[in-house]
């Protein structure tokens, strides 16, 4: 068996063998760009796992021996689909390894916006007199404050499960769900975004990207939410359309903070906003909160991100179970 890896993860590739359960020879193409794929290793190979490397018909077209692709991570805007579609090559992604990591940032960047954290270790610092007098005002008491989820799947359920605890309000908008699933999780379903934007102190994004949701936090949405209110995004950059609508609804006071673990240019580059956090500019300074796209990381989230993309590319070569197919 003969599995190629494009890119981040290197040689030896015992977690991935491991998975496998059968001897396996392993392709490092070590890159992100599939122009440098040796389209001769390409042919050779019965299965590729992929990272970070934008795949299109160049790679695709030289998989002659290939029978499944599979990506470590959860999202494919990185993918052709196209390509997969005409060469009738499966496609899988690995939704199964971090979910408990990206819900736990979740709460903790819902949590550090709602009771002002980064905030006052910012003010703390410039404090010259008194001291526990020095509040910074408004904040809400969370448990009589309303949590708004776009998406209630594996990791906006497991939001709903760990703040429910907070005594908050729940609302949730999730048109993909059965109805049903909210009296397990203990939240109030809603029927629109709109209605979720005028009711909702917080809202945290949990959907997946897609042309129906790319680009949904615009100014329209943002000018619906509540005044005041928290934005985080722990799920894909692409849901939000620009840093230009949310830096003026931070500079307006449209939105009292925003968690962003996803951005929509990823390194994010020299945005004005991203200059403004950097300086710690007086209007900014602990009501933005960046993390580096890393919510889904732990040492046990990427060994399970390795296990299981192998493992499913095992179980299609082996039986011919193919699960988690994206085309």
């Amino acid at each position: 068996m003969i599995i190629g890896v494009t890119d981040h993860f290197r040689a030896p590739f015992h977690v991935e063998a491991k998975a496998l359960g059968v001897d396996a020879e392993f392709v490092d193409f070590h890159s992100r760009n599939e122009a440098d794929f040796d389209i001769a290793q390409l042919r050779r190979l019965d299965a590729l796992l992929v990272w970070h490397a934008r795949i299109g018909a160049r790679t695709v077209d030289h998989l002659d021996n290939c029978k499944i692709v599979v990506r470590y991570g959860v999202g494919y805007d990185n993918i052709d689909l196209e390509a997969f579609k005409a060469r009738g090559l499966p496609l899988c992604n690995n939704p199964d390894y971090g979910s408990e990591e990206v819900a736990n940032t979740t709460v903790a960047l819902l949590l550090n916006l709602w009771r002002k954290i980064s905030a006052y270790d910012f003010a703390s610092r410039e404090i010259t007199q008194g001291w526990a007098e020095n509040v910074l005002p408004p904040i809400s008491r969370i448990s009589q404050s309303t949590l708004g989820l776009v998406g209630v799947g594996r990791i906006g359920g497991a939001v709903a499960r760990r703040m429910a605890p907070f005594g908050c309000r729940i609302l949730a908008y999730d048109p993909q769900l059965p109805p049903g699933q909210e009296n397990q999780l203990d939240y109030q379903r809603v029927a629109s975004l709109e209605q979720l934007c005028a009711e909702a102190d917080a809202i945290s994004l949990h959907c997946k990207l897609m042309p129906e949701t790319a680009g949904m936090v615009n100014d329209r949405f943002l000018a619906a939410m509540k005044r005041g209110a928290i934005l985080v995004n722990t799920a894909r950059g692409g849901l939000l359309e620009s840093l230009d609508a949310i830096e003026r609804a931070l500079r307006s006071g449209q939105l009292a903070g925003a968690g962003l673990d996803a951005l929509p240019q990823e390194p994010p580059g020299d945005h004005p906003l991203l200059r403004a956090w950097r300086k710690q500019e007086a209007w900014v300074r602990g009501r933005l909160v960046v993390t580096p796209h890393t919510a889904w990381y732990s040492e046990s989230s990427v060994l399970d991100m390795r296990h299981n993309a192998a493992q499913t590319i095992g179980l299609y070569l082996k039986d011919g179970t193919l699960r988690h197919r994206i085309v």
